[in-house]
Parts: C-alpha cells; sequence; structure tokens
C-alpha cells in the first residue's frame, strides 16, 4: 500500500528573516550565493528545518578553525533579527569577523529548548545586547565565550537577568575584572554547567555558589580569586568537572572532597594550597580519569599499599614535592596516557602513554630507552639528563613535538632511518582532549593547545657534538628546530631548502661552519632565524627572506658578509670589484684584439687584392679554376648513375 507525501516548504516569514540577515554579510562564500530564492530554504546550507512543520529549528554559520586556515569567516554585518525565527533553538555565530551587530526588537521569544553561541564576537561597544539575551527566557544553553563584555558583572546589571531556564552558561575569556556579585549564583537553580575562565575575576567565591545543586561542570581556572572554596564545593553532590587551577586559593584540602563520587576531572594545581595531600582525599573517586596538582605546595602523605579506585588518563604533578616516599600507587595506573613526575623506572608499563612531560625537575641519568610507541609528545627538557639520545626517539611514528633542551647530553645525534611520520606528512588530527604545554620558540616562551599540532624539535642547551645528521633536515613538516648551545659542527646541507614549513630556526653558538645554503631564502613562513656566533663565512644568499632578518641574527660570524650585515671588509669588496673590473678588462683587450687582428687580416688581403693587379687577377684565376673542377666533377658522378 503507498502513501502520498507531502514536502513542507520553507516558511515565509522564516524565509524574510534569512534574507534580511544574509543581506548585511559581506562575504564571497559559495554557500551564500546558494542562499537563494529558486531553492526553498530548508535545502539550504547550514539550514535545518523542521520535517513535519517546515520552520527553521537549526542554523550553524560558525567558523571552524584548522592549523593553517579557517573555514566560513563571516564578515559585514550580524543582524539579530535572525532571532525572530519563532522555532529556532539552536544558534551558533561563533567565531567570525562581523564589523557591525545590528541587534533589532525582538518580536518573539524562543518557545523551544534551544541554544545560542555568539563566541569571539565583539560586543562590547554594544549597549543592547543584554536586553536582547534577557528576552530570551527559554533559554537552556548561551555561550558568550571571548566576547569582550568587560562590562557585564559590573555594577547591578546581574540582577535583571531572566534566564530560569538556563542549563549551561559559558562566559569565559571576556576579560571581566570584577568581582562575582552576591547573587551571581541566583541567576537559576538548574544550571548544570558554569565556565567563568580567563576573566581577571578576583575576591571570593559567594556563598550563593551553593544554590547550584545541580552542577556538574564548574571552570573558574585563570583568575585571580582568593579564600577557600573546597569546603563548600564538597557540598554539591552532582560534581563531574572541577578546575578551579592558576588562582590564589588558599587554606588545606579537606578529605570530604573524597566524597564527590561521581567527579571524573580534578584540577586544582597552581593555587596557595597547602597541608597533607593523602588517598583518604581520593578513596571515593571510582570515577577520576584526570587529575593536576601541579606547583602545589602539598605534602604527599599516601599509603604505600594503597590501590586508588580509578584509572587515570592524565596526571600533572609538576613542581611538587612528593617527599620522600615517592607515591607508588602512581605504578597502579596503566591507563596513563599523559604524566609528569618521579616514574621513569616504570614507563615501559605504560603501553598506551601519548604525551610525557617530565619538564623541570632533577631527573637524571639516562633517557629511558623502552618508550611507549603511541607518543605524540615528549618533553624532558631542564632535568639533569646525560650521555646520549635514545635511538628509539627517532623512530616513534606518532611523535610531533621533542624537547630535551638544558639537560648534559654529550653524544653526537644518533645516524639513523628515523620514522617520525608525522614530522614528514602532514596529519591534521586533533588530541582527544585540551592539552596545554610550554613550548620555547621565535625565540620566545610560548604556551601552547596541542591539540594543534606543532611539530616541534629542541635540542638546545646540551652539549651535543659533531655533525647534525642529514636525517634531521628531511624532517619537512617541522616548525620549530632549535640546536643552538651546543657543540655542533659541518656545514648546513641543501636539504633545508626543502623544509618549508619552518617557522622558527636557531643555529646559534655552535660551530657551524662554510656558506649558507641559498635553499634557506625559500623557507618563506620563517619568522625568526638564529644563526650567530658560528663560523659561517662568505656572503648572506640574496633573497627577501634573508634580508628581512636584522643584525643579531647573523653576528658572531666575523666571515660572513652581505646585507643586512654592516661588517663586510672594504677590502674583499675591493677585490671583488677589481677581479670584476680586471676581468671586464681582458675582455675587452680580447675584443679589441679580435678586432683588430680582424681588420688587420681583412685589409691585408683585400686590400692587397685591389692594389696589386697581378695579385687580383691570380685570385679570380684560382677562383674560376675551382669552379671548373667542381662542375667536371658533379658531371662526371651524375653520367655514373646514368
Amino acid at each position: 500500500m503507498c502513501s502520498n507525501h507531502t514536502v513542507v516548504r520553507c516558511n515565509e516569514k522564516d524565509l524574510d528573516i534569512l534574507l534580511t540577515f544574509k543581506h548585511g554579510i559581506n562575504n564571497s562564500l559559495s554557500m551564500f550565493s546558494r542562499w537563494s530564492t529558486e531553492k526553498d530554504c530548508c535545502v539550504w546550507e547550514e539550514v535545518h528545518c523542521d520535517n513535519i512543520i517546515g520552520r527553521v529549528t537549526e542554523i550553524d554559520l560558525s567558523t571552524y578553525f584548522f592549523e593553517y586556515a579557517s573555514v566560513k569567516v563571516l564578515k559585514g554585518e550580524m543582524n539579530l533579527c535572525i532571532l525572530d525565527l519563532e522555532f529556532l533553538s539552536y544558534l551558533d555565530l561563533s567565531w567570525n569577523d562581523f564589523d557591525v551587530i545590528r541587534i533589532p526588537s525582538i518580536q518573539h521569544n524562543i518557545t523551544h529548548s534551544s541554544n545560542l553561541s555568539l563566541g569571539g564576537v565583539d560586543l562590547h561597544k554594544e549597549t543592547n545586547w543584554f536586553q536582547v539575551v534577557n528576552s530570551l527566557s527559554s533559554l537552556l544553553e548561551l555561550q558568550l565565550f571571548d566576547y569582550n563584555l568587560n562590562n557585564f558583572l559590573i555594577g547591578t546589571s546581574i540582577r535583571y537577568l531572566n534566564l530560569s531556564s538556563l542549563v549551561t552558561l559559558n562566559l569565559d575569556e571576556n576579560n571581566f575584572t570584577s568581582h562575582l556579585p552576591n547573587g551571581f549564583f541566583n541567576l537559576t537553580n538548574d544550571i548544570t554547567s558554569l565556565d567563568l575562565a580567563l576573566n581577571n575575576i578576583y575576591g571570593e567565591i559567594p556563598s550563593s555558589l551553593l544554590n547550584l545543586q545541580n552542577l556538574r561542570h564548574l571552570d573558574l581556572s585563570n583568575n585571580q580569586l582568593q579564600g577557600s572554596i573546597i569546603d563548600r564545593i564538597s557540598q554539591l553532590p552532582n560534581f563531574q568537572y572541577l578546575d578551579i587551577s592558576a588562582n590564589m586559593f588558599s587554606g588545606l584540602i579537606p578529605s570530604t572532597v573524597g566524597n564527590l563520587s561521581s567527579l571524573k576531572h580534578l584540577f586544582i594545581g597552581s593555587n596557595n594550597f597547602s597541608g597533607e595531600i593523602s588517598n583518604l582525599h581520593f578513596s571515593n573517586l571510582s570515577t577520576l580519569f584526570s587529575l593536576d596538582l601541579s606547583n602545589s605546595n602539598f605534602v604527599f602523605q599516601f599509603d604505600l599499599d594503597w590501590v586508588p579506585p580509578f584509572q587515570l588518563y592524565q596526571l600533572s604533578l609538576r613542581n611538587t614535592n612528593q617527599g620522600p616516599n615517592f607515591p607508588f600507587w602512581i605504578y597502579t595506573q596503566k591507563s596513563l596516557e599523559m604524566l609528569s613526575g618521579e616514574v621513569l623506572g616504570h614507563l615501559s608499563d605504560w603501553r598506551q602513554l601519548e604525551i610525557m612531560n617530565l619538564g623541570e625537575n632533577e631527573f637524571s641519568a639516562t633517557i629511558p630507552i623502552n618508550l611507549s610507541q603511541k607518543l605524540e609528545v615528549v618533553i624532558l627538557r631542564a632535568n639533569q639528563f646525560e650521555g646520549t639520545i635514545p635511538t628509539q626517539l627517532f623512530i616513534l611514528p606518532y611523535l610531533f613535538h621533542l624537547d630535551l633542551a638544558q639537560n648534559k647530553l654529550s653524544r653526537s645525534i644518533p645516524k639513523c632511518v628515523y620514522n617520525l611520520t608525522h614530522m614528514v606528512t602532514f596529519d591534521a588530527e586533533e588530541l582527544p582532549v585540551d592539552i596545554i604545554i610550554e613550548l620555547f620558540t621565535k625565540g620566545q616562551d610560548y604556551v601552547i593547545d596541542v591539540r594543534w599540532e606543532r611539530r616541534t624539535i629542541d635540542l638546545s642547551a646540551n652539549s651535543l657534538p659533531g655533525e647534525v645528521p642529514l636525517e634531521l633536515f628531511l624532517l619537512v613538516q617541522v616548525q620549530t628546530l632549535n640546536l643552538s648551545h651546543n657543540n655542533f659542527v659541518g656545514t648546513i646541507p641543501k636539504t633545508i631548502g626543502g623544509m618549508k614549513n619552518m617557522e622558527s630556526l636557531d643555529l646559534s653558538n655552535n660551530k657551524f661552519f662554510g656558506e649558507i645554503p641559498q635553499g634557506m631564502s625559500l623557507l618563506t613562513f620563517l619568522g625568526y632565524l638564529n644563526l650567530s656566533y658560528n663560523n659561517f663565512d662568505g656572503k648572506i644568499p640574496v633573497g627577501t627572506q634573508l634580508q628581512s632578518f636584522n643584525a643579531s641574527s647573523y653576528i658572531g660570524n666575523p666571515k660572513l658578509c652581505g646585507s643586512p650585515l654592516n661588517n663586510c671588509t672594504t677590502e674583499e669588496e675591493n677585490s671583488k670589484i677589481t677581479e670584476n673590473e680586471d676581468d671586464e678588462s681582458i675582455k675587452e683587450s680580447l675584443y679589441l684584439g679580435m678586432g683588430v687582428g680582424f681588420a688587420v687580416g681583412f685589409w691585408g688581403i683585400c686590400g692587397s687584392l685591389f692594389v696589386i693587379r697581378k695579385w687580383r687577377h691570380a685570385y679570380f684565376r684560382f677562383i674560376y679554376g675551382v669552379g671548373n673542377r667542381l662542375y667536371v666533377t658533379l658531371m662526371v658522378k651524375l653520367n655514373s648513375f646514368c
């Protein structure tokens, strides 16, 4: 039995609103060229309609970022008339570059469960956005991250918010530079996720936090908050994610934190907490997945035979003092993929490890050999490691960040077949979670999110001798290469010109010699270069790239010459000029001699023919005789073929 199926077309009101919004967009994207009345608006790209009533319910025009480019960047006017779509339940305009934000009076309240995301849009000059958002009383999720709302929490404006249905609120990276008003946590009793990170918020957390009994996700990291907070938080039983790191919280960590049995992620590092921390704090956290206690003054008092009820994926103990009895329970964590701490003797047990950050500790002896083949990031900088770099490090197929700087490594880099696949071929896959690491590149310290795979090799500040293996310069995807402050010798191979993605190159303070390869001028992404204090000679290759750096990139190479250096010797320049002048003089003399010889020979023969009659007659008789002989020879040959 067959039945007729009627396709409901886009509602006319919705169509008019979408066309009004499109009219303000100054964009050449082909997507908007297909936002045409010739097609039903329900089939337009990034527009979704309800299949039954034909009304627009979802619009996603956010920008997606990749390592070298971004996709779908909208410019022009962001007309929030789009909020007049009566059945709109999801709107995302994040990370675009709107010049003007038009906020008309909204005629309809959103009546359905809804999500509004305008992250990365600058609203600090707008005065009526607050009223518009406040009119959306049925809003469930509001994302205003990186929005420059620096006046949002000032004064008493917070009390006028009417977002009683809100369950998710993201206001991170808005530079509030304010305290939290007492009534802030009275916004709604149903909120489950709250993000206020990176806002310069100061002062203490209001007691109204305890009103949010349904809160599961709280991020207050990277602010200037003070006081004691853990006592209050431990009274909220539904926590799954808690990040209060990088603040100024103080006091003891009460054992009641162990009552948060649903907790999966706990980040409390980089504060002023003190006192003991032991297995009593974690005995009931059976679902704990990631733990950050870094940069803290805790006294570790774990029972030596304690076995945790959890298996961690991520553990950070950077800049902590584990005391004379290192927590043996860490050795039981077989699922670790990200680490810091004194665990070198058991590294071979973690076959799933992807991130290893043991930087800035006091580890000594040699670098471990039996490492996980899944390692993507290895950071061992600022320790006391000695000896050689294990060959195994150069055959890790997923490795894209290797930092061994500031150690005591003193043997040549291994010459082997490098199997660093991620440093040869491009793979834009992201890591599964947000991982922040410190990176030294372009002569500065950076903090980066390694989800964007920045291919880095840093072997600086060791005592590495000998020549750099050619294989290292065949890793064409490397963006940062730092070999400075070692004892390397030899020349830079021409193959360095193939490292097209290089952004930061530091070979300073070594014993390299020879000329700088011409191919280095082809490194068009190069933003930092330091070749100073070596034994390079000759002239710096001419090209806009190498001449764009100042003289400090080349100083300390007495025999190096050319722009931008000013120390090219006059004698050297004069000798080159003299050589050029000598060459030109020789050429001129040669050409002049040839010309004179030709003239003399020509007139010596031809002039004699014209002046001396006997010679002239003899010459023409000779020519005539040659012609007769050629004629006779030709006729004889022809007759022989007949």
